[in-house]
């Protein structure tokens, strides 16, 4: 059935064999088409202007594989040691403050940004200190070093990071003409 707010009422006042409201009468009956197609998915328009209707099957799915990795991460949290499960709880807690990743933003684009990307930003900020202290946890192992981590570590931590490409190039080179 047609979408009430699609169709264009008639007025008395038209005439009903004009050009313009036989036209007008198509584009009632082609929206109403497309809408019957939109929702069984075969309209001829782009996917990206189709409704997009999630198969209660891959509901189903994608719910399974989250319980299936809570139940992992429960399993593995569970037998953590003290010092692991200590460890993971700051791990959890530790953010960087929102204020300061927001200023930095701002300074860097020029303008004011959402929430939303500082969140993200904030994340990814995580995300990268993490894998720096990784590499370095790595270069201290290799040296033969203990644990704390000391400033030569992180430093052969981001310099080998940089030659596999996981850190771009902080010294911008700026080629001219040869």
């Amino acid at each position: 059935m047609a979408d009430p707010a699609r169709i264009k009422p008639e007025t008395s006042y038209e005439n009903k064999d004009s050009p313009s409201q036989d036209q007008s009468n198509q584009e009632v009956k082609s929206e109403t088409a497309a809408g019957e197609d939109e929702e069984e998915g075969t309209s001829g328009e782009p996917s990206s202007k189709r409704l997009k209707v999630e198969p209660e099957k891959k509901k189903e799915k994608r719910q399974k594989v989250d319980e299936d990795e809570i139940q992992k991460m429960q399993v593995l949290v569970s037998s953590f040691s003290e010092e692991q499960l200590n460890r993971y709880e700051m791990y959890r807690r530790s953010a960087f403050p929102k204020a300061a990743i927001k200023r930095l933003i701002q300074s860097i684009t020029g303008s004011s940004v959402s929430q939303n990307v500082v969140i993200a930003m904030s994340g990814i900020s995580k995300v990268f200190a993490g894998e720096i202290v990784e590499e370095a946890l790595d270069v201290c192992e290799k040296w033969g070093d203990t644990p704390p981590l000391q400033p030569k570590h992180m430093r052969e931590a981001v310099r080998r990071l940089k030659t596999r490409d996981q850190i771009p190039n902080t010294k911008f080179k700026k080629i001219t003409f040869h």
